[in-house]
C-alpha cells in the first residue's frame, strides 16, 4: 500500500506537466462529479418538499400522498442519468491511464498496486468534485424556486436539506466513482496485454430486445384488464426505461455495422467504425437524450389533458415533467460533453496519425457531430417506441393527433437534442489541445 502511494504521487508530479492531457481529464471529471453531486441534492431536495408538505396536509387532501409518489418518480427517474454521469467520470479517470498501467503490470506491478493507483485517482477527483457540487447546490436551489406546485412556489427553506444529507451524498459519490473504477480496471488487471493492444470488445447480442417486448406486452395486459395500481404502473414506466437503456447499445453496435458498410466519405467511415468499436460508450453519451424523450412524451400527455381539464393537479404534472425535463436534458448536455472530450484525449494517438496523415481537422469534426448525431437521433426514436408502448394502451392513438400534445413533445425534443449537440461541439477545443 505505501509502496503504490508513493508511485501515484509521483505520476500525479508527472501528470501536473501543461503538455499532458491529464490534467484537462482531470478538470472534466471534476466537474461531472460536482454536476452530479449538485443535480443529485436539488432533486432529492425536491422530493423532500413535497413529503413535507404531505405531513402537514389536512386529512381531506388526497392529493398531497400522489404528489409525493409523483416527485419520488421522478426523482427516480433522473438519478438513472446522474449515477450514468458520476460513472463516466470515474471511467475518465481509469481509461486515460490504460497504457500506462497495462505497461506498470507488464513491469512487474501487482494487480493490488495498479488497482490502488486508479482507485487513488477517482477518489480523490470524485471527493473534490462532490464537495464542490455540495456548495453549489445552494446556487442552484433560487433557480427553482419560481416554479409553482400545488398552487404555490417553493420556498427556499423547503428545498434545504438537513447538513447530515450532504457528507452522505459526497460519500454516496465517491462509492460509484470507486464501484465504477474497479469495473473498468478489470482488463487492465487481468489483461494487460490486450489493453495494450487495443482488442476489440466482443459483440452485443439481439437478446437485448426481449425484455422491452415483455414490459411492453404485461403492461398492456394490466391496463386491459384493470388490475394494475398507479404504483405497478409506474414501477413499469422506470423498468420500461431501464430496458430501453439495455437496447441502447446493441442498437448503437447495429447501426454502426450498417453504417460502415454504406460510407460514402471518410466522416462517415470514421464515425461508423468509432461506433462499433464503442457502442456501449456511443449510448451513454446520449442515453440522457432517450429519458428525455421519455419524459418529454409523458408530459406531452399530461398537457393533452390539462389544456382541456381545469384540474390544478394535471396542471401540475405537467409543470413536474416539464422540470424533470430540462433537468434530463442538462445532465444529457453534460455527459454528452465530458464523454466526448474523454473519447478525444483517450484516442488522441488516433487524432494525431490522421492529421499527421493528412486529415483535415474539419473532417475530424464532421467525424465526431456523426458520432453524436447518429445515435442521437436513434436514441430518440428507440425512446419514442418505448413510450408508445406505453402510451398507447393507457391513452389510445388520441395523443398522437392532438396537437397540443405533439407539439410540446417535438419542442421538448428538439430543445434536449440542441442541449446535446452544444455539449459535443463544447469538446471541439480539445482536438486543437492534443493536436497541439
Amino acid at each position: 500500500m505505501v509502496t503504490a502511494l508513493r508511485m501515484w504521487l509521483l505520476l500525479r508530479k508527472r501528470d501536473a506537466g501543461r503538455t499532458d492531457p491529464q490534467r484537462l481529464t482531470g478538470v472534466l471529471a471534476v466537474l461531472s462529479f460536482a454536476v452530479t453531486t449538485a443535480v443529485s441534492l436539488l432533486v432529492i431536495g425536491g422530493f423532500q418538499a413535497f413529503a413535507e408538505r404531505a405531513a402537514v396536509a389536512p386529512p381531506d387532501d388526497y392529493n398531497a400522498e400522489l404528489y409525493v409518489l409523483l416527485a419520488g418518480t421522478a426523482a427516480g427517474l433522473l438519478l438513472i442519468p446522474l449515477v450514468t454521469l458520476g460513472g463516466a467520470a470515474s471511467r475518465l479517470a481509469v481509461a486515460r491511464r490504460d497504457e500506462r498501467l497495462a505497461a506498470l503490470r507488464l513491469a512487474g506491478a501487482g494487480t493490488s498496486q495498479v488497482s490502488t493507483l486508479a482507485l487513488l485517482d477517482s477518489t480523490v477527483q470524485a471527493a473534490v468534485g462532490a464537495v464542490i457540487g455540495a456548495a453549489a447546490y445552494f446556487g442552484l436551489i433560487p433557480l427553482v424556486l419560481p416554479v409553482t406546485f400545488q398552487q404555490q412556489p417553493f420556498s427556499y427553506a423547503e428545498l434545504v436539506l438537513p447538513w447530515w444529507v450532504l457528507p452522505l451524498a459526497v460519500l454516496g459519490v465517491v462509492l460509484v466513482a470507486l464501484i465504477s473504477a474497479a469495473a473498468s480496471l478489470r482488463r487492465v488487471a487481468i489483461t494487460p496485454l490486450g489493453v495494450a493492444a487495443r482488442q476489440a470488445p466482443p459483440g452485443l447480442h439481439w437478446t437485448r430486445v426481449v425484455p422491452i417486448v415483455v414490459v411492453g406486452g404485461v403492461f398492456a395486459v394490466l391496463m386491459q384488464t384493470g388490475q394494475a395500481s398507479l404504483i405497478v404502473l409506474i414501477l413499469f414506466l422506470l423498468g420500461g426505461l431501464a430496458v430501453v437503456n439495455l437496447v441502447g447499445p446493441w442498437l448503437m453496435g447495429v447501426i454502426g455495422k450498417v453504417a460502415v458498410k454504406r460510407a460514402k466519405d471518410a466522416p462517415q467511415l470514421i464515425a461508423a467504425r468509432r461506433l462499433v468499436d464503442a457502442p456501449k460508450t456511443a449510448w451513454r453519451s446520449v442515453g440522457g437524450v432517450a429519458l428525455a424523450t421519455f419524459v418529454a412524451s409523458m408530459a406531452a400527455a399530461a398537457a393533452m389533458f390539462a389544456a382541456s381539464d381545469p384540474d390544478p393537479v394535471l396542471a401540475d404534472i405537467g409543470t413536474g415533467g416539464q422540470l424533470t425535463l430540462v433537468i434530463a436534458a442538462v445532465v444529457a448536455a453534460t455527459s454528452t460533453g465530458v464523454m466526448q472530450a474523454g473519447r478525444i484525449i483517450d484516442q488522441r494517438a488516433e487524432y494525431r496519425a490522421l492529421h499527421l496523415a493528412g486529415t483535415d481537422i474539419r473532417v475530424m469534426d464532421k467525424a465526431r457531430l456523426r458520432e453524436v448525431g447518429v445515435p442521437l437521433i436513434a436514441a430518440v426514436l428507440l425512446a419514442t417506441a418505448a413510450s408508445s408502448i406505453f402510451l398507447l394502451p393507457a391513452l389510445g392513438v388520441g395523443v398522437f393527433t392532438n396537437p397540443v400534445a405533439v407539439g410540446q413533445y417535438l419542442v421538448s425534443v428538439v430543445g434536449a437534442c440542441a442541449l446535446v449537440l452544444a455539449g459535443s461541439w463544447a469538446s471541439k477545443g480539445v482536438v486543437r489541445t492534443v493536436l497541439s
